[in-house]
C-alpha cells in the first residue's frame, strides 16, 4: 500500500489505527480546558475533554491539565496515579473563572522542567495572542461563530409570521457578524486546527482561509464501556418508568431542555402526533425551562429529568428511536453518537454537520428541516415502520458508530495528529 502524507481533507476517524500497538513514544502534552469535571456530570466540551484524555494517559502519555478552580473538594485528586491525567487549577480566581494568565504561568513552570511536545487548547482557552507563533500549538472547534449565525437564523424561523422579531435577535446579529470577521482574522493565529465535524473543516478550509494542511477533522467520541447495546437492560429500563406494555412505539429525547436544542419543536410536533396515535410515547430525559412543558402532554410523554450515564445507558436501550430536533448547527451532539453505540436509530435535524458526518447513510435514520410541519411528516414514517424495522436500521448505526465514534479511535486519532506535530516522520500513514 502506498504511503502518504497525513493532510486528509476527510476525517481521521475514518483511518485504521491499532490499539494493542503502544504509541512509538510516549508524549508529554499541555492541555488547556476552561473547566475539568470533578465528582459531577460534565458539559459537553468537559466531558469531550476528560474522555479524551483519560485514553491518552492511558496509552502511556504524560498530560497536564491546565484549567480553573474547581467548585467540589479536589482532596482526592492529584495524587499523579499512573496513567491519569495532572491537572493544574490555578490560582487567585473564583470556582470555575478561567483565567488563562494564570493558568499560562503553571504552563511556563511545568515547560521548564522539561518542554511540552504538544500544546492543545479546547477551543479559545488559550486566547490567539498567546497562541500565535507556537508552532506545536494545535486546538479543536467545538463550534464556530459563522455556525451560530445559523442557529440564530433556525430560532427565529420557529416565530409565527405575524409575531414580531425579537429585539434580542437583532442585537445578536449586530454582535455576530463582526464576531465571525474577527474569528476569520485571528484562527490563522492558531497553528493547527483540529474540527469536530466535516462540515466545520470545510468552513475553516473555505471561509475561514485556513490552509487545507493545518486542517485535520477528527469527530469527538464517546466512552464504549458506557453506550453498548443491551436488550435485557432496555426492558428493564421500560418497567421501570412504567411504559404500558400496548405501547407501540417508544421515541426519546435527551440533553437541555432549551430552545435552541430544538424542544418547542418537539413539543408542538409530538402533541400533534399523538392525537392520532393514542399507543406512541415519548420519553424525555434531561431538564430546564420545557420539562413543565412537555408534562403537559399528559400520559404519553414520561419526564424523567437528568440522568447519569450509567442511567442513560438504559434510556437508549429501552427506546426505539432517537430524536435530536436541535437548532444548533454547531458542534456535534453526544447524544447522537450515545444513542448509536447502543443500537438505535436516530431522528435529526437536517444540518450539514450531522449530513457530513452522522447520518451519512439513509439506513441510520431520519433526517427533517428545522420546522414543525417537517418533523410531524416524519414522526409519521417512523410511526408506520413500526420498532422491528426501526431495529433493523439500529443494526447498521452500531456497526457505523463502532467503528467511527468510539473513545479509542478519537484518541488513537489525536495521537497520531499530535506525534505528526511532534515529528514530521509520524506523518506518513500508515
Amino acid at each position: 500500500m502506498r504511503k502518504r502524507k497525513m493532510s486528509a481533507e476527510f476525517s481521521w476517524n475514518h483511518l485504521s489505527f491499532s490499539s494493542h500497538i503502544p504509541p512509538p513514544v510516549p508524549l508529554k502534552i499541555a492541555v488547556f480546558s476552561r473547566k475539568w469535571p470533578v465528582g459531577t456530570t460534565p458539559g459537553g466540551m468537559e466531558r469531550h475533554a476528560y474522555t479524551l484524555y483519560m485514553a491518552l494517559a492511558t496509552r502511556g502519555h504524560e498530560i497536564h491539565i491546565f484549567t480553573s478552580p474547581p467548585h467540589e473538594d479536589v482532596s482526592l485528586i492529584n495524587k499523579k496515579n499512573t496513567n491519569e491525567p495532572i491537572v493544574h487549577f490555578h490560582e487567585d480566581a473564583e470556582p470555575g473563572q478561567w483565567r488563562y494568565n494564570k493558568a499560562w504561568e503553571q504552563y511556563e513552570v511545568e515547560n521548564e522542567n522539561r518542554p511540552f511536545d504538544v500544546i492543545h487548547t479546547e477551543s479559545v482557552a488559550l486566547p490567539h495572542y498567546k497562541a500565535r507563533n507556537i508552532p506545536n500549538l494545535a486546538v479543536s472547534w467545538h463550534g464556530i461563530a459563522l455556525e451560530s449565525v445559523s442557529s440564530s437564523i433556525y430560532q427565529d424561523l420557529l416565530r409565527r409570521p405575524d409575531e414580531p422579531m425579537a429585539e434580542s435577535f437583532n442585537k445578536s446579529f449586530q454582535v455576530m457578524i463582526p464576531k465571525v470577521l474577527n474569528e476569520i482574522r485571528f484562527f490563522r493565529n492558531y497553528q493547527h486546527h483540529i474540527a469536530i465535524s466535516d462540515s466545520c473543516g470545510e468552513m475553516l478550509r473555505d471561509v475561514y482561509q485556513i490552509p487545507s494542511k493545518r486542517v485535520h477533522v477528527i469527530v469527538n467520541g464517546v466512552n464504549e464501556n458506557d453506550f453498548r447495546e443491551d436488550p435485557e437492560l432496555g426492558k428493564k429500563f421500560r418497567i421501570k418508568i412504567g411504559v404500558p406494555q400496548n405501547a407501540s412505539l417508544l421515541l426519546g429525547v435527551a440533553g437541555r431542555l432549551v430552545k435552541d436544542k430544538g424542544h418547542p419543536l418537539l413539543y408542538e410536533a409530538f402533541a400533534k402526533l399523538i392525537r392520532n396515535n393514542k399507543n406512541v410515547y415519548l420519553v424525555v430525559a434531561g431538564a430546564g425551562p420545557w420539562k413543565s412543558r412537555y408534562m403537559e402532554l399528559g400520559s404519553q410523554v414520561i419526564v424523567l429529568g437528568s440522568m447519569s450515564p450509567s442511567e442513560l445507558r438504559g434510556f437508549y436501550n429501552g427506546i426505539d428511536i432517537f430524536v435530536n430536533p436541535t437548532l444548533r448547527p454547531q458542534g456535534l451532539d453526544l447524544t447522537l453518537m450515545e444513542a448509536m453505540m447502543a443500537g438505535k436509530p436516530v431522528m435529526a435535524s437536517r444540518f450539514p454537520s450531522i449530513k457530513g458526518t452522522i447520518l451519512v447513510d439513509k439506513e441510520y435514520g431520519f433526517m427533517f428541516s428545522p420546522n414543525v410541519e417537517s418533523l410531524v411528516e416524519v414522526l409519521k414514517d417512523v410511526v408506520a415502520e413500526g420498532p422491528k424495522r426501526l431495529a433493523q436500521r439500529g443494526k447498521a448505526c452500531q456497526r457505523y458508530a463502532t467503528s467511527m465514534f468510539t473513545a479509542k479511535k478519537m484518541a488513537l486519532a489525536y495521537e497520531r495528529l499530535f506525534l505528526c506535530i511532534k515529528d514530521k516522520t509520524f506523518c506518513i500513514y500508515p
